[in-house]
């Protein structure tokens, strides 16, 4: 059985004549207290936030859009109906082109893209 990073890591720290007692006793608190909290991993994020943050400047905080910039009503059930999820996969990827629409590719992973999609198609379900 092959020993942790973290064993050997306090191990070595422990062994060494050339660390400060005190500053062994602050390394091993730090690695065990890293140990006791696991991994820290952040959930990804809703795609609510990430259409805040990347998509309400223009098409606003329901969704309804903004007539000046032609940008569509993502509330009216026949814009939904029109599009499948693979489509408004498409254009949030690659953008549209003669629009104002740019590509998120670059910015956004695929996954963070379904939830985008996902929060889009809520915004059409929600009673008005």
């Amino acid at each position: 059985m092959t020993e942790s990073r973290e064993v050997n890591l306090l191990k070595r720290i422990s062994m060494t004549n050339m660390i400060p007692v005190w500053l062994k006793l602050m390394l091993l608190g730090a690695v065990t207290a890293a140990v006791a909290a696991g991994p820290q991993d952040t959930p990804p994020p809703s795609g609510q936030s990430l259409y805040r943050r990347r998509c309400v400047m223009c098409h606003g905080p329901e969704g309804k859009g903004f007539p000046a910039l032609k940008s569509p009503d993502f509330t009216d059930p026949k814009w939904q109906a029109s599009l499948k999820d693979k489509d408004l996969v498409e254009v949030i990827k690659n953008g549209k082109k003669e629009t104002h629409m740019p590509a998120f590719a670059d910015k956004l992973t695929d996954d963070e893209i379904k939830t985008v999609v996902a929060h889009i198609r809520s915004l059409g379900s929600k009673e008005k």
